[in-house]
């Protein structure tokens, strides 16, 4: 088999000819550091992993009104185009700070300004400043924040450029500038989480209308997605994890809103990974209640996650999703031997890997890896055969 063919059977709960194994995103820091700025795409032919090519192109709706924001520039890593409109401009400044590029973006309304900062280093970004700060602030959202559509030429022409190399991955749209797929996990990086969290108890209703805001917007783009040739779209977030919040929040406040995109995607003939990075297994069964067609990333406890055992997972719910993740990287992408790097390969494989339905990958980023791990990771999931 090919790349391709041994995902996408991996996707639909097949037995592919051998385990598939790839990585989330290859992020630019790991290649710059440790392989000369190597591209992502070589990245994958080198270590012999099957490919995820990545793309999440945005364009303006047919309202006349929206517009690409001429700003921007050229959109970095996995970022996505920004549609902005003469009523809802954004700008950005730039802070001075010794240690880190920290930005401020001002959202313009007709009505009012809203500022977000986001401070970077070279691994990773993080908001510093969250967007909405007052209860009536999420109104100018629903009233003049831009839905933008997909770029289906864009996606089919990338998806025919790749062939059969591997999948053509992406997202649900986020909030521009920074935000996460998912209805509940896009408004956190808005909010915060803890003030999120405490609005649930507070104010509830004024949750519930964020996150029909939020919704709103995904649900549009996602109904302007039929005959795009994606192989898979990404759900979800990690601020839906228990390990932050309870299965009593989760079934309230996130599976209602993410699982009618899971549907409407389904509807236009689009697969859904939900992506939950940090604790699941009290969720286990809601996720795959939502009935998305894969769920990721399976997080080891020494990883901030709970899923000590990816049997018992496979177990609950291999029967209705593909199972993609479970391997610790941090353990074993670095400071082991390759021989503890096989045998953690093989026990991915023996415990998620039977009947097919699961798809090797480390659980969620890495930033840092030795090269001849890496090497062993693939070369064993190779020789991982059904």
């Amino acid at each position: 088999m090919n790349s391709r063919e041994r995902l996408l059977i991996a996707l639909e709960g097949g037995v592919p000819d051998r385990l598939p194994a790839t990585t989330h995103h290859v992020l630019p820091y790991f290649l710059d550091k440790y392989l000369d700025g190597m591209d992502y795409q070589d990245f994958f032919d080198k270590f012999g992993l099957d490919p995820i090519r990545w793309v999440i192109p945005l364009k303006a709706g047919d309202n006349k009104r929206d517009y690409i924001d001429p700003q921007q520039g050229d959109p970095g890593f996995i970022e996505q185009k920004r549609i902005v409109s003469d009523e809802w401009k954004i700008e950005c400044e730039e802070l001075e700070d010794p240690k880190f590029e920290v930005k401020q973006y001002s959202f313009i309304t007709p009505e009012d300004t809203l500022t977000m900062t986001i401070k970077s280093d070279e691994a990773s970004s993080m908001v510093t400043e969250y967007l909405i700060k007052e209860k009536d602030d999420i109104e100018l959202l629903g009233k003049y924040m831009p839905h933008p559509v997909c770029d289906n030429e864009e996606v089919n022409r990338t998806a025919k450029e790749f062939k059969d190399r591997g999948i053509v991955r992406g997202h649900i749209p986020t909030f521009d500038v920074f935000g996460q797929p998912g209805c509940w996990q896009d408004a956190a990086c808005l909010v915060g989480i803890e003030e999120l969290i405490m609005a649930t108890f507070e104010d509830p209703a004024w949750v519930h209308e964020l996150l029909s805001i939020l919704q709103k917007r995904k649900l549009d783009f996602i109904k302007s997605m039929k005959g795009a040739n994606y192989d898979l779209l990404e759900l979800g977030g990690g601020h839906a994890s228990t390990t932050i919040i309870s299965p009593d929040i989760f079934n309230r406040f996130v599976a209602p809103y993410d699982s009618k995109l899971i549907e409407v995607a389904h509807q236009v003939g689009q697969r859904i990974v939900y992506h939950t990075c940090g604790g699941m297994m009290p969720i286990l069964d809601d996720i795959a209640a939502m009935k998305p067609d894969a769920m990721e990333t399976f997080t080891p406890p020494n990883m901030g996650g709970d899923v000590k055992n990816l049997a018992e997972a496979k177990e609950r719910i291999g029967d209705k999703v593909c199972m993609i993740g479970g391997f610790d990287q941090y353990n074993y992408f670095n400071n082991c031997s390759p021989k503890e790097t096989r045998d953690a390969v093989r026990n991915c494989f023996d415990q998620a890997g039977e009947n097919g339905g699961y798809i090797m990958a480390p659980s969620d980023h890495f930033f840092d890896a030795e090269l001849k791990l890496l090497e062993a990771y693939a070369d064993e999931a190779s020789k991982c055969r059904y």
